[in-house]
């Protein structure tokens, strides 16, 4: 089991909180969000992090997005952002393990067309995938929620991500899992069956009708069938990291954000490792 959290879930605290706080909690692992560290702390941020035992499971770059999306969109061009994101992976590499996954998703689709937002991230991937291969890392590629379309997406359910990743054909490029976003796909235990070998990296947190699309909750508070799902990625073989990522957009009323954060990741590790017993 690799346990972790990532920075998302935290939001409000600095990557110094994080590290410590996520210790405490009895993660060894954590998804770096790059608006936490500096361009230049890079090496410091993350020889703190392996100081204090914990390992990166994934890195999340402050454009991660082929197209504008709801966290940057600022930078227009699609060749701007992608040399973003390879600045990103150039300035990371050197501190990160080998094969640390970076996510990224396609943000909204130009003037809604889906099929020029799907054709241009497949080529962006391709591109991508060989850069980071140079510098011994790895490209995660996220399907969304429907409830992110003209938001953040493009492409919805496990099985379109799948499909887009497997017409990259590229072996440095794979697949992130994240519950909250996949849970309702067709078929969904087949998909994640044949995904296999394309996981790089899981991310969990639970779901009831959101009231924002960052309005995600803590393990077992939710609706997800969650030990079902764990056992399918499970059955896949993947033996990789599994970060806990809430989003929870502070304008909420009992946002996770404004409560007891420390007690919220005590909470989502016994419940992850609950789930973690139920689904072996």
């Amino acid at each position: 089991m690799k346990f972790g959290f990532s920075e998302f879930t935290t939001w409000p605290w600095s990557f110094e909180e994080d590290v410590r706080e996520y210790k405490a909690a009895g993660a060894e692992w954590i998804e770096v969000c790059e608006f936490k560290l500096a361009q230049h702390e890079y090496a410091r941020g993350l020889q703190l992090a392996a100081d204090s035992g914990l390992r990166v499971a994934s890195v999340q770059a402050s454009i991660h997005s082929i197209f504008p999306d709801s966290m940057e969109g600022m930078t227009k061009e699609p060749r701007d952002r992608i040399a973003a994101i390879k600045d990103a992976i150039r300035l990371s590499a050197p501190s990160l393990p080998k094969g640390t996954p970076f996510i990224v998703i396609t943000g909204i689709a130009p003037e809604a067309n889906m099929r020029k937002a799907v054709d241009v991230t497949i080529e962006a991937l391709k591109d991508l995938g060989d850069f980071a291969g140079q510098y011994g890392m790895k490209i995660a590629f996220e399907p969304l929620n429907p409830i992110n379309l003209h938001l953040d997406t493009a492409v919805w359910g496990l099985d379109r991500g799948l499909a887009l990743v497997e017409r990259v054909k590229n072996p440095n490029v794979g697949i992130c899992i994240d519950t909250w976003n996949i849970w309702e796909t067709p078929n969904l235990y087949d998909v994640i069956a044949a995904c296999g070998k394309h996981i790089l990296v899981i991310q969990a947190s639970d779901w009831k009708m959101p009231r924002s699309p960052a309005d995600r909750f803590s393990l077992g508070d939710g609706d997800l069938p969650l030990a079902d799902i764990f056992r399918a990625i499970r059955k896949t073989g993947f033996d990789g990291p599994w970060v806990v990522e809430i989003l929870s957009s502070l304008h909420l009323e009992g946002s996770l954000w404004k409560g007891d954060m420390k007690a919220m990741l005590r909470a989502n590790r016994d419940a992850f490792m609950n789930l973690w017993a139920e689904s072996s």
